[in-house]
């Protein structure tokens, strides 16, 4: 298991233990179990009958994919959970990836002023990042997390068994974010998560118990992102821009995140060597592997400039500077580091000739 700034993550059967021995002492008056249309069909199902309780339940159901985080979702929820007579003992238990566990923790983080939750990631992003570290949110407009809280889950489960539901390629968006972890803390690490070309599920358990003690230590030290949490935002600063930027233009393909982060990541990488003398031995294989992985996604010079337009509403930004995390190794990060736009362009045209 890995310690959190609040709850505990833990694992498969031990997980849903800890969750019926946390209900049994707890003494909630109600429990919501927030699913999305998916996660209704596929997880609800194999969820429910761990769950020893005797606290009634209620399923709250939202539309699945990042176009409904945002307020107006959240004010369905709000009025459901309200309409079914929750209380400030009410317990919220989030059922699915990271749009379900970044908005259902926002959601119990504000209703009746906050009442506690519980996190059961169900695809590989959010086991590994959205669901861990306390960051909840939605989205304002096409603008990635505009608006949340940092409130930690009382605790997370992970369980690798219901992966079998997802597709290939929300498995690859999950893959994305371990990469990260991966060329920000550790080039052994790295060197064995890039060359998995086809995961098993065995494979995946142990990949995820260490990206989750990744993120979990530095989340421990940083709780609220002053230095050290920031290094998890490699790849992000471009990566949400190009994320926003596809999911409002119908001629370009919707990106999954892991997909755009994956981009975000070789233009922050090949941005790390002009800046910061990144080995470029180590950009050419971190490219290619990337693009092995991901192909490529093609971004005209009008796309671009919109691109870069976007990053001035990126969260780590302080008084109007944009702030890269970049490299000067793997396993070497450096945070708040300016990039000029000329440099940025220059990635995109290294991205598209790789």
């Amino acid at each position: 298991m890995a310690n959190t700034a609040k709850g505990t993550v833990y694992y498969k059967e031990e997980a849903y233990q800890q969750i019926n021995n946390y209900l049994q002492e707890a003494n909630h008056s109600k429990i919501f179990v927030l699913v999305d249309t998916n996660t209704h069909e596929h997880c609800l199902s194999a969820f429910l009958p761990k769950i020893i309780t005797e606290v009634g339940i209620e399923i709250i159901e939202i539309d699945a994919g990042e176009p409904y985080k945002n307020l107006d979702t959240c004010m369905g929820v709000w009025q459901a959970m309200s309409d079914l007579e929750g209380d400030r003992k009410s317990l919220m238990i989030n059922l699915g990836g990271g749009v379900v566990t970044d908005l259902g923790g926002f959601v119990a983080s504000t209703f009746k002023r906050g009442i506690n939750y519980i996190n059961v990631p169900t695809t590989l992003l959010s086991m590994v990042d959205a669901s861990v570290g306390g960051k909840t949110g939605v989205d304002l407009g096409n603008l990635k997390n505009q608006i949340g809280v940092i409130s930690n889950a009382e605790l997370v489960v992970v369980d690798s068994d219901y992966l079998a539901t997802l597709p290939t390629e929300e498995m690859r968006s999950g893959l994305a974010e371990i990469l990260k972890h991966g060329l920000i803390a550790n080039e052994d690490y790295w060197n064995k998560v890039g060359r998995l070309s086809d995961l098993t599920l065995n494979d995946l358990d142990e990949i995820i118990r260490t990206s989750v003690d990744i993120k979990a230590k530095v989340v421990k030290e940083d709780p609220y992102e002053k230095g050290l949490r920031k290094t998890l935002n490699y790849g992000h600063t471009l990566g949400h821009a190009i994320e926003s930027y596809c999911l409002t233009h119908n001629d370009k393909k919707t990106l999954l995140h892991g997909e755009a982060v994956a981009i975000g990541m070789i233009l922050a990488t090949y941005i790390s060597k002009h800046l910061k003398d990144f080995p470029s031995e180590k950009l050419d294989d971190i490219t290619k592997r990337i693009i092995d992985l991901y192909g490529k996604t093609e971004f005209s010079q009008e796309d671009i400039d919109q691109i870069i337009d976007l990053m001035k509403y990126d969260k780590k930004n302080e008084a109007g500077k944009i702030n890269f995390v970049l490299l000067k190794d793997i396993g070497e990060a450096e945070i708040d580091c300016e990039v000029p736009n000329d440099l940025i362009i220059n990635a995109f045209e290294f991205y598209k000739n790789a």
